[in-house]
């Protein structure tokens, strides 16, 4: 049975692709300089927080994955990153493939919220493959990529952070419920604002006003939504 050994030797973010991408660069080695027709590789890659030290207000950015830093010794457990599906073309003995790794900044998502809370240094990686292999000299043989195969790598922070800053410059985001939104653009035409941003910065100057408040805004554009009625 043919064996494979697995190495990442680099990660870049990809300036090109429609939404956040990550492509890892993969050297991967059939022993005995074996033939391979093709690869259907499957990789799931985790993020081992355990692996690397923190400073202070990264830990205070991590609270709400691990909780208190007293506490990182039972709770700093393996995050899921991806898992993705990839076909390497045929090859001999050796070769080397991108491996692109689409990327949400979407903060309900653990990664990300790992990701984000950091800011320099590595993140460690340990990338997890299985598959299905296709090889042979001189026909088809069908053999199971197994599945201890697996390869450590630490992504510079940097890496992360160019990539956001590619597709969400200077922003960040959050996912609200519909009838939450549906308030806030009801907030927004009341009041003419011109953005999102002007429309939440309202809502906030209002927040610190001093002073007894009746209802709160949103609260009051709420209202009618929840009542099937519509914001006047």
């Amino acid at each position: 049975m043919t064996e494979f050994a697995f190495t990442c030797t680099g990660v870049r973010a990809d300036p090109y692709a429609a939404g956040p991408t990550l492509v890892f660069r993969l050297r991967i080695t059939a022993s005995d300089n074996a033939r391979v027709h093709a690869l259907a590789l499957r990789c799931q890659i985790r993020i081992e927080p355990a692996r690397r030290g923190y400073e202070p207000a990264e830990a205070d950015g991590l609270a709400d994955l691990f909780g208190d830093r007293s506490r990182w010794g039972s709770t700093l457990q393996p995050v899921q990153f991806a898992q993705i599906s990839h076909m390497v073309p045929g090859f001999t003995g050796e070769t080397e493939t991108d491996l692109a790794v689409p990327c949400t900044y979407d903060m309900d998502v653990a990664a990300t919220r790992y990701f984000n809370a950091l800011e320099a240094g590595e993140v460690p990686l340990l990338m997890l493959f299985s598959g299905t292999a296709f090889t042979g000299a001189g026909g088809f043989r069908v053999e199971p990529v197994p599945w201890d195969r697996e390869a450590a790598f630490r992504m510079p922070v940097e890496v992360w952070q160019e990539m956001v800053e590619q597709h969400f410059p200077g922003c960040g985001w959050i996912r609200l419920p519909r009838d939450t939104v549906d308030a806030l653009l009801a907030f927004r035409s009341q009041r003419a604002l011109p953005s999102w941003e002007a429309a939440v910065r309202a809502l906030l100057a209002e927040a610190e006003r001093p002073g007894p408040r009746p209802g709160h805004a949103l609260d009051r554009a709420l209202l009618p939504h929840a009542t099937g009625g519509t914001a006047r």
